[in-house]
């Protein structure tokens, strides 16, 4: 499954919000896991636990093949990440927490971009199967307005 331009955008937005917003509350999770954790609970509430661990699973299986270094990783019962102990962005050191945002914008493999992927899937995922329009519902009921500020600058694509 190819990400489309729209779904990678849109977690993009999603990334830099959380990095931004990280700076001030927690320094060491990275983006990545603050998106998923936000996806999470949101999409928990909707979907139950079991669905939205099975999303995960799936989403986590579809990045493993495009980055190996993410089979350490593991989806618990309760939809968590696990990976290595301390979870997606910390236990794995051959990507490191830093997300080079605009490097991925650019298309290239940097460091992070096992937590990218991951995003990108999960997100793919929901809306094959919830439809844009309740995916992008879900996703504004977990964010502020702001986090999709930058949705259609540069490339005059929507998600």
């Amino acid at each position: 499954m190819t990400a489309t331009p729209g779904t990678r955008d849109l977690a993009h937005c999603l990334l830099t919000y959380e990095a931004g917003a990280g700076k001030a509350s927690e320094p060491m999770e990275s983006p990545a896991l603050r998106v998923y954790e936000k996806l999470r609970r949101s999409l928990g509430e909707f979907v139950g636990v079991a669905g939205f661990q099975s999303l995960a699973s799936r989403a986590l299986a579809m990045a493993r093949s495009e980055i190996p270094g993410l089979r350490a990783v593991q989806v618990s019962a309760d939809g968590a990440l696990k990976g290595l102990g301390q979870g997606l962005g910390q236990g794995l050191s051959e990507f490191g927490p830093h997300i080079d945002l605009e490097e991925d914008r650019a298309g290239e493999l940097q460091a992070g971009e096992g937590e990218i992927i991951l995003i990108v899937r999960l997100l793919g995922l929901l809306r094959v199967f919830l439809g844009e329009a309740l995916t992008l519902s879900l996703l504004r009921n977990a964010w502020p307005p702001e986090a999709f500020d930058d949705r259609n600058s540069g490339n005059g694509r929507k998600a």
